[in-house]
């Protein structure tokens, strides 16, 4: 199947690139939802960058550096950083991290619906996550 975020990330398709190094590519978004929206994607067409720490640690380094650039060179208040899944995303399967450049009063909405935490259920995360570490 064929994957535009590979193409991309080859050099087989144009993209307004602003960081490369061996592992990840970022690149400026086609549909951004604000100025500056950018994706950072492994070069690789993994399943999920959170299975294999190397690209974890490739991925999000590249997050690090590229949005406090975004922040800096679009004198920006602050970057929304989200990362979903592959499986979880929809229409692209390839992972990537989206980077917003975000300003107070912006109309960017990244609302989730909220409840309360619940003391047991609290203990039980807490022991399966730390039985999964």
């Amino acid at each position: 199947m064929a994957c535009h975020f590979c193409d991309i990330a080859a050099g087989d398709a144009d993209a307004p690139r602003l960081h490369e190094t061996d592992d990840v590519v970022a690149f400026l978004d086609a549909n951004p939802a604000v100025r500056g929206h950018a994706l950072v994607v492994p070069k690789t067409h993994e399943r999920d960058v959170l299975d294999d720490p190397g690209e974890a640690t490739a991925v999000f380094g590249a997050v690090q550096r590229v949005g406090s650039a975004l922040r800096v060179a679009l004198d920006a208040d602050g970057v929304s950083v989200f990362y979903t899944t592959p499986e979880l995303v929809g229409e692209v399967t390839h992972p990537h991290v989206h980077l917003l450049p975000r300003d107070r009063g912006d109309d960017v909405h990244l609302a989730l619906d909220r409840g309360s935490l619940d003391a047991a259920d609290a203990e039980d995360v807490v022991e399966r996550v730390r039985g999964a570490l």
